[in-house]
């Protein structure tokens, strides 16, 4: 199963398909109305989630070689996730590998399955996942696209990922300086460090399996183009291309932004999914593309501490 040029995602029910009622009718009336909502309906198909397309185009990419792999983690019992399996076998998607956990946290099977990103729609999985070392996000709800027909293969094609810098690729030592010394201080220190490459963030392992896999392909042909949308501007872009150039990873796209709000770049280049450490620029993706909140960093930090006090996030 090891393989360089192979790359595993793990994804959360709630994240592959709209579970919305159903975890209403659990947060309103409990695990055993959940379980008879959910065992009545398991032949009725589930409407795709948001992290639904990524899925998809992930899964199109080259299936005669077995470069990709989707795994299911869900709280669900395998009684009630006999439906999520039900709705995989009508969207033709293979999906073979699971963890039903009943309840419990499934992000612990990250690791066993050699998952490079875990996608999900409980933030406390997420946040417990990423506080053990691996690349997750919190699957927000998003813009939907228009519901493919079973087996087809429309919406299939090139996958497009964006990825922000600071806090998501890489550390966020950069995001500190600008947090507690203002702009001219990080603009002044990445100046003078643009020859020290940023400390690697929580999305660095998953970048480098994507590039490899990039790798796989023929540099006329290859199905996936990456996007680094920062809000950093000249200077501190020096920074940031040399520490990509020190890992010898690609990155398709950079675009330096300088403060430039990001959606609508995200819009134009067409992104699959796109990844921040920061909710507000998160919040404004959504109406976009579909998003991916990495709860990493001294943004979050600095979020939580607002919520205890009662201010809330930003």
């Amino acid at each position: 199963m090891d393989n360089p040029e192979r790359l595993v995602v793990a994804i959360s029910s709630r994240a592959l398909f709209d579970m919305s009622e159903g975890h209403r009718v659990f947060e309103e009336e409990g695990v055993e109305a959940y379980c008879r909502y959910q065992i009545e309906r398991e032949a009725e198909v589930l409407r795709p989630g948001v992290a639904f397309r990524l899925v998809r185009k992930l899964l199109s990419l080259d299936q005669s070689a077995t470069r990709v792999e989707v795994i299911l983690l869900s709280r669900n019992s395998a009684d009630t996730g006999l439906r999520v399996f039900n709705s995989i076998e009508h969207y033709g998607l293979s999906i073979t590998r699971a963890a039903f956990t009943n309840g419990e946290s499934p992000w612990r099977y990250v690791r066993p399955f050699g998952a490079h990103l875990f996608l999900s729609a409980d933030p406390t999985d997420v946040s417990a996942a990423l506080g053990a070392g691996y690349a997750a996000a919190t699957i927000l709800p998003s813009a939907q696209r228009d519901e493919p027909v079973a087996g087809s293969e429309e919406g299939d094609g090139e996958l497009r990922i964006a990825f922000d810098g600071d806090a998501v690729l890489f550390g966020d030592e950069a995001e500190r300086v600008f947090r507690e010394e203002g702009l001219d201080r990080f603009s002044a220190t990445e100046r003078e460090r643009a020859h020290a490459p940023l400390p690697g963030g929580p999305f660095k392992r998953f970048l480098s399996a994507l590039h490899n896999l990039q790798n796989a392909y023929p540099a006329d042909g290859c199905p996936i183009r990456t996007a680094l949308v920062t809000a950093r501007g000249a200077p501190a872009h020096e920074r940031v291309i040399r520490t990509l150039r020190h890992w010898s990873i690609r990155i398709d796209e950079a675009l330096f932004l300088g403060g430039l709000t990001k959606a609508e770049f995200l819009e134009a280049f067409g992104a699959d999914i796109f990844f921040d450490d920061q909710a507000g620029h998160c919040e404004l993706a959504t109406r976009h593309v579909a998003t991916g909140h990495v709860p990493f960093g001294v943004a979050n930090e600095v979020g939580a501490a607002r919520h205890r006090a009662g201010c809330g996030d930003e």
